[in-house]
């Protein structure tokens, strides 16, 4: 399986244009506008897990099966749900074939290449029919696996932290997806996000959601951190799940603290990713990552505090590994 993702945010404040971007790790994905690289044959590590309460039914259709994952864990976040449009479909799914026809994993298509539909995901929004009026927002997230199942590509891009940060970019208001398996190689899973004419109501100035929530269950006990590019934890591979808080895309949030401790154990030692520390990370998001793989079948404690739009804010949570 692999990942690749590169994520970059551009914000107009007075017009609130925006373009998201990100390419993943653990499946493979990339975003919007920015560069791209390919990792091939890297550890499947995000499988769904098959008791997850509320779960979609898969339906075996790869692009459907992403699709509703990814709404599937915006609902559980309490984030609105992303309206599947037609139009954003044709364009993941011509750059899904697209991939497949250049045996290649890109957000930048090449004029020339067979399958092309545009350099851009701008452009490729724009043959697929899908206007943009400001302000807008759109992003992009691509996974390839030697696995078929939706779900699981889905599932590898939220494990995937800059990829996460798009997918679960609040204001977004629909999305489109598209898959295309290679004879014996990749399936390409391409999930595209966007709102136009106005973004979404999001969550509101001050409020966040945060990932893993709290009292999830079963939650992965490890990242490979190479498998995304740029590769957030840049000295090693095998590191642990990374927790996340999420706010507008038209939100600051600032970081004080944010700790992860095993149930009665001492805080691990993270890597923190925000706007102050990491040129990758958007202004609306933060996260960490434990700097070693989490303990199978344990509950961790997370405290955060810092500011949202310059309020305070704070919360602690828990959750569960496998």
């Amino acid at each position: 399986m692999h990942i690749t993702p590169t994520c970059q945010q551009f914000l107009a404040s007075i017009c609130l244009t925006v373009m998201l971007a990100a390419c993943g790790g653990g499946g493979g994905s990339e975003g919007g506008s920015t560069g791209n690289g390919t990792t091939p044959g890297a550890p499947a590590s995000a499988q769904v897990s098959p008791a997850e309460s509320g779960a979609p039914q898969a339906t075996g259709n790869t692009a459907t099966d992403g699709f509703n994952w990814t709404n599937f864990r915006r609902q559980q976040l309490g984030l609105s749900i992303l309206n599947r449009n037609s139009l954003i479909d044709n364009a993941a799914q011509g750059h899904s074939d697209y991939q497949k026809a250049n045996n290649v994993i890109t957000h930048q298509q090449n004029q020339g290449s067979p399958g092309f539909t545009g350099v851009t995901l701008q452009d490729r929004l724009a043959a697929a029919g899908y206007g943009l009026t400001r302000p807008y927002a759109f992003g992009e997230v691509i996974s390839a696996s030697g696995n078929t199942s939706g779900s699981n590509a889905a599932e590898d891009l939220i494990t995937a932290i800059y990829h996460r940060f798009v997918m679960f970019e609040p204001r977004f208001r629909e999305a489109g997806a598209g898959a295309a398996t290679a004879a014996g190689g990749y399936t390409y899973f391409t999930l595209n996000l966007a709102s136009t004419n106005g973004l979404g109501a999001g969550l509101g100035q001050g409020k966040f959601v945060n990932y893993p929530h709290d009292g999830q269950q079963n939650v992965l006990s490890i990242f490979y951190s190479d498998y995304e590019t740029p590769d957030p934890v840049g000295d090693r591979n095998e590191v642990g799940y990374p927790v996340s808080v999420h706010a507008d895309i038209t939100s600051s949030v600032t970081v004080q603290s944010f700790t992860i401790a095993p149930r009665g154990g001492a805080p691990l030692p993270v890597k923190l990713l925000s706007r102050a520390t990491d040129a990758n990370t958007a202004q609306s998001a933060a996260a960490i990552v434990p700097l070693s793989v989490l303990a199978a079948k344990t509950t961790y404690d997370v405290q955060f505090s810092g500011t949202v739009d310059g309020v305070a804010a704070s919360r602690a949570w828990s959750f569960s590994t496998r």
